[in-house]
C-alpha cells in the first residue's frame, strides 16, 4: 500500500494517496508499532500526500510527529530524521513559511555534511532545498552560491 500511495503521489492524484497513505499507516501502526521506522516512513508519506492535497495542517502535524519521533527514537543524526526535517521544511516553504523552513534547512544540512559528507545525495538534497528558500525569498546571491555548489559536487 505504501508503494501505491507513493505512486499515486507522484502522478498528483492527491485524494487516492490520501487514502492509500492512512491505510497504509495504520496498518503498519498495528503490525510494526507507532515508533517503528517503516511506520515512521508511513507516516512521513501521509504528510507529504496531505501537503499535495494542501491540507497544510494535516500535513504539518504528521510531519512533526514523525520529526519529533524520529529524532527520539532514532537519533538527530540519522538519514531518516533529517530527510524528515527537510519534508517539515518544504511544508512550511509552500506555505510561504520561509524563516521556518530557512532554519530546518540549514540544520539538516549542516548536519548532512557533518554525518554523511558533502557529496552524500542528501546532503545535496537539502543544499538545492535551501538554496530554494533563499530564491523564494529573493536571496538570489545566497542561492546561486549554494546552487553552484551543489551542481559542482554532483560533477
Amino acid at each position: 500500500m505504501y508503494n501505491a500511495a507513493y505512486y499515486a503521489w507522484r502522478k498528483g492524484d492527491a485524494v487516492e494517496a490520501v487514502q492509500l497513505s492512512r491505510r497504509a499507516l495504520d496498518v503498519r501502526k498495528k503490525i510494526l508499532g507507532p515508533e517503528h521506522k517503516g511506520t515512521l516512513t508511513s507516516m512521513g508519506m501521509a504528510g507529504l500526500v496531505h501537503g499535495l492535497g494542501t491540507r497544510w495542517k494535516e500535513a504539518e502535524e504528521l510531519q512533526v510527529q514523525v520529526m519529533e519521533t524520529s529524532k527520539r527514537v532514532l537519533g538527530e543524526e540519522h538519514p531518516h530524521t533529517l530527510t524528515s526535517m527537510n519534508n517539515l521544511a518544504l511544508t512550511y516553504q509552500n506555505q510561504g513559511r520561509w524563516k521556518e523552513a530557512e532554519k530546518l534547512q540549514v540544520q539538516a544540512m549542516e548536519t548532512s555534511k557533518r554525518v554523511l559528507g558533502e557529496e552524500h545525495p542528501h546532503t545535496l538534497t537539502s543544499m538545492n532545498n535551501l538554496a530554494s528558500t533563499y530564491r523564494n525569498q529573493g536571496r538570489w546571491k545566497e542561492a546561486e552560491e549554494l546552487q553552484v555548489q551543489a551542481m559542482e559536487t554532483r560533477k
